[in-house]
């Protein structure tokens, strides 16, 4: 029988409740804690009241290109890098209170998430693996991610250019029918 520290063992079910709670997936939590499968799946009905979604998980450096998503993705870098530099954070620990203080600030801005904690957590991995880094916007100095071995010199971001249909999501659409609807009543 091997020993186990319960203090050990409770620190890892806080990481898989905070991940649970964010949105995680099973693969993630299987990951990121000592945790066995059964278990993870038990704690995640226990919390969810549902089974866990099934599948893989996205994997491609190219979601997070498109506009909207590279902007959710670069304010989400910009806390973690803050946050694992200026702090004694690290790990899934800095993952967990950056993706916490992300969704913060989306709430204020009166947005929905476009960043899930799963795509964060590939996010980070993709980050470490150097497939993906910030680099500065020439017009508003905002750092945003790109591709490592994009050429960056002349780089604006899609805040400061934005393409010609950024914003014009089904819901917009759908609110400017609307409005132009009772406008016409």
């Amino acid at each position: 029988m091997r020993n186990k520290s319960v203090v050990t063992e409770a620190h890892q079910i806080r990481i898989a409740v905070d991940l649970i709670e964010l949105g995680a997936r099973l693969q993630l939590l299987q990951e990121e804690t000592a945790l066995s499968r059964e278990r993870l799946l038990k704690l995640y009905k226990e919390i969810k009241g549902i089974s866990p979604s099934k599948g893989m998980l996205p994997y491609s450096t190219d979601w997070f290109m498109s506009w909207s998503p590279n902007i959710h993705s670069s304010l989400f870098m910009d806390i973690h890098q803050y946050l694992v530099t200026n702090t004694s954070l690290s790990g899934i620990e800095a993952l967990i209170k950056s993706y916490r203080l992300y969704l913060e600030q989306i709430s204020v801005s009166g947005e929905e998430p476009v960043l899930s904690i799963t795509r964060a957590w590939f996010l980070v991995r993709f980050f470490k693996a150097q497939m993906l880094q910030l680099t500065a916007c020439n017009e508003c100095g905002g750092h945003f991610v790109v591709h490592t071995n994009d050429l960056c010199s002349d780089y604006v971001c899609g805040i400061c250019r934005p393409p010609s249909r950024a914003g014009k999501t089904r819901k917009n659409s759908l609110a400017s029918e609307l409005s132009a609807l009772s406008q016409a009543a």
